[in-house]
């Protein structure tokens, strides 16, 4: 018998990525705090749905 292995993706860089980018965003328009709410909520939206998609395999 051979043992399946997987190598899981790591969502830490986009959570990171979405939190600066809503952070930015947001303080163009004059709310970083909201922005970086926004993107961390996207941020853990997308994880997620990556973790999700690869736990079915």
């Amino acid at each position: 018998m051979t043992k399946r292995t997987s190598n899981p993706t790591g969502s830490g860089a986009i959570i990171a990525l979405l939190i600066l980018i809503g952070a930015v965003g947001g303080g163009l328009l004059g709310q970083p705090s909201i922005g970086l709410l926004v993107g961390l909520a996207l941020g853990i939206i997308i994880a997620l749905l990556i973790y999700l998609g690869e736990r079915g395999k």
